[in-house]
């Protein structure tokens, strides 16, 4: 293709009378048409494009037509200077052939010059024979002129030049508004009256429903009035001399806008604003995890001890429940010291899922006691002017779920429409099996519903209808967590007006039961394998110790019976509970691990891989979901 138009361009400077030629910044011949040629009698090698500059200039001396010269190198080398500091300049030269030539030349933008040669030795003919016969005319009429014909010729020289400015000019014009065209963000510039002057048709892509032509608009025409109060602030910034750059929500397209302002010095501001959703949402979520890595690092090592400490509590307070007579004040400080312990294990829990990454891990959970919890917690952020009705139909059985997830994800349900409500209403949480495979748990309310935005848009990132008070992220986080799960999130208006509803649609997954029988208990710390034992034991199982994972290995190769191994991930030695996993995996024995570590904890990933986890602190009821009672005979 290149060769193709090279051609062509050739084809068309041959059509020229005058001789042309181009020459680049390195002082080397871009193109000549054959007149230019021809009128200096250059041999093709030097007509052809890549030709030197020097060596041109060498054949025309050596060819005489520049006349006699003295030092032909020092002649070339001036020459050669000239050129590298080249000038607009119009010539007239007689040749050693006796041909008067004018030549006119004029530098380009990127560097090099072309020059126009003219045959003009008619026309000094002409003035010569007009001199000749000018026995009738003034000296002076002659002079002028020739002084007249010379000044067009160089006017004529001028006009070349200008115009061909003029071109690279509009070409670069162009190609700037083209480049700014073709940017991923609204570069525009608005005068002292805040109109805008210049745009580059931006402003549509990077906050949609906006107009693209808004050359002559005022900003808040342009922008809407909700766009512009929130940066009218910067623009008054800018006037006293500052350079803000800021970020702000579009409450009308939900994105994340970055502006920054520059003054112009003359009242105006030169605006580039961009679309920075995408960044925003990462950075926030980078943000999250490092907070959560250094809460992590904060909490693991005592979370370990800690939950031990628990185990133990729970052990002790169930041996003292199963104490015989005791008065009913003990009984009741029992009830309440197994309920703080309870409630500090549920703390570990949350700071664990406050602190690692947040996947969806399901685990064996009884699904009523969960959403009973979130209803006592959700109750206590309600005004007293709302209600909160829960009923469920649901199983009893363990089934899968991540509770820490879904405790989260309907709470923010239950405050959106607390938020929806006002000071008065009332609130639903509806919990029910559909065919035998989902848990729809509905969120309900007598608010206004959701507004047509808010019902095509509600789970975009950032939207929100409460303004500065929201942060766009609840239903988001939720719809998040439902995909994690399997499952689904519907939006919907009830009817007649009479409020609005979200149903959280989750799998329904039935927790396996491991039988009981002979389990064997590993655990390093004596006092955390009696409290274990004695769990087990009131559920009819016998149990077997080891403090180590090699004494296990050497027991489950011994004890054909074992029916269980229940063992720590961390067993103060560098083997692990998912070594001692690993080894017995051939014997076809379930094993079960218990750990306080995080979740993101790279051993208890492992953990989670290789068995079911129990999070500790460990009690009866979380032993009950997972294992099922063995039947003591009669």
């Amino acid at each position: 293709m290149r060769d193709r138009r090279t051609h062509m361009t050739t084809a068309g400077l041959n059509l020229i009378a005058q001789a042309m030629s181009i020459i680049d910044e390195d002082l080397r011949l871009v193109i000549c048409n054959r007149p230019f040629q021809q009128m200096f009698d250059l041999p093709e090698d030097l007509a052809e494009p890549g030709a030197r500059f020097d060596s041109i200039i060498r054949h025309l001396a050596l060819s005489g037509d520049y006349g006699p010269i003295d030092d032909l190198d020092t002649f070339i080398q001036d020459r050669v200077d000239q050129a590298l500091a080249f000038e607009p300049h119009y010539l007239e030269r007689t040749r050693a052939n006796g041909r008067i030539i004018s030549v006119e030349g004029s530098p380009l933008p990127m560097g090099g010059w072309v020059a126009v040669y003219t045959d003009i030795t008619a026309i000094k003919s002409q003035e010569a024979l007009l001199r000749a016969r000018s026995d009738a005319l003034s000296e002076e009429l002659l002079s002028r002129a020739e002084e007249v014909s010379t000044t067009n010729r160089k006017l004529a020289s001028a006009n070349s030049a200008l115009e061909e400015t003029k071109r690279q000019l509009t070409r670069s014009e162009a190609q700037t508004r083209l480049t700014a065209e073709m940017m991923p963000a609204h570069m525009a510039h608005v005068d002292s009256e805040r109109i805008y002057t210049y745009s580059n048709q931006q402003l549509s892509s990077v906050m949609p429903g906006r107009p693209s032509a808004i050359v002559g608009l005022h900003m808040s025409e342009a922008l809407g009035e909700s766009a512009y109060a929130r940066i009218e602030t910067h623009l008054e910034a800018v006037h006293h001399g500052a350079e803000p750059v800021f970020e702000f929500t579009d409450s009308d397209s939900a994105r994340r806008i970055r502006v920054a302002f520059r003054p112009d010095g003359q009242g105006g501001v030169y605006i580039l604003s961009m679309d920075v959703t995408e960044e925003t949402q990462t950075r926030v979520a980078l943000q999250q995890t490092r907070r959560r890595n250094l809460a992590a690092q904060m909490t693991s090592g005592m979370a370990h001890d800690f939950s031990n400490l628990l185990t133990i509590i729970l052990g002790l307070q169930g041996k003292l429940s199963r104490i015989e007579g005791l008065p009913d004040e003990a009984r009741a400080l029992i009830d309440g010291t197994l309920a703080a312990t309870k409630r500090g294990g549920a703390l570990l829990d949350r700071i664990g899922d406050m602190t690692a990454a947040r996947p969806y891990r399901a685990r064996a959970v009884q699904a009523i006691p969960v959403l009973d919890d979130l209803a006592t917690l959700a109750r206590s952020t309600l005004p007293a002017g709302i209600t909160l009705t829960l009923r469920q139909d649901l199983p009893t059985d363990p089934m899968m779920l991540d509770p820490g997830m879904l405790q989260d994800a309907l709470l923010n349900m239950i405050l959106n429409a607390r938020d929806a409500c006002g000071d008065r209403g009332e609130i639903s949480l509806d919990a029910r099996v559909v065919s035998g495979i989902w848990i729809d748990v509905t969120v309900s309310d007598t608010g206004p519903g959701f507004s047509e935005a808010a019902m095509t848009r509600a789970l975009e990132p950032f939207f929100t209808t409460k303004g500065n008070k929201g942060s766009g992220l609840g239903l988001p986080m939720v719809y998040d967590m439902a995909k994690l799960a399997g499952g689904n999130l519907r939006l919907r208006n009830l009817k007649d007006d009479s409020g609005a509803a979200v149903t959280l649609r989750l799998p329904l997954r039935p927790a396996p039961k491991l039988l009981g029988g002979l389990v064997l208990v590993v655990d390093d710390e004596p006092h955390l394998r009696e409290d274990i034992r004695e769990m087990l034991t009131s559920m009819g199982n016998a149990v077997i110790e080891a403090a180590s994972a090699d004494e296990a290995a050497a027991l489950a190769a011994d004890l054909p019976d074992i029916a269980l191994v229940l063992s720590d991930v961390n067993l103060g030695s560098m083997t692990t509970g998912v070594d001692l996993a690993e080894r017995i995996a051939a014997m076809n024995i379930p094993v079960v691990l218990m750990t306080s570590l995080p979740r993101d904890n790279p051993l208890h990933i492992a953990a989670t891989a290789a068995a079911p986890v129990l999070q500790k602190p460990i009690d009866l009821t979380a032993l009950s979901a997972l294992i099922a009672p063995k039947e003591v005979a009669p």
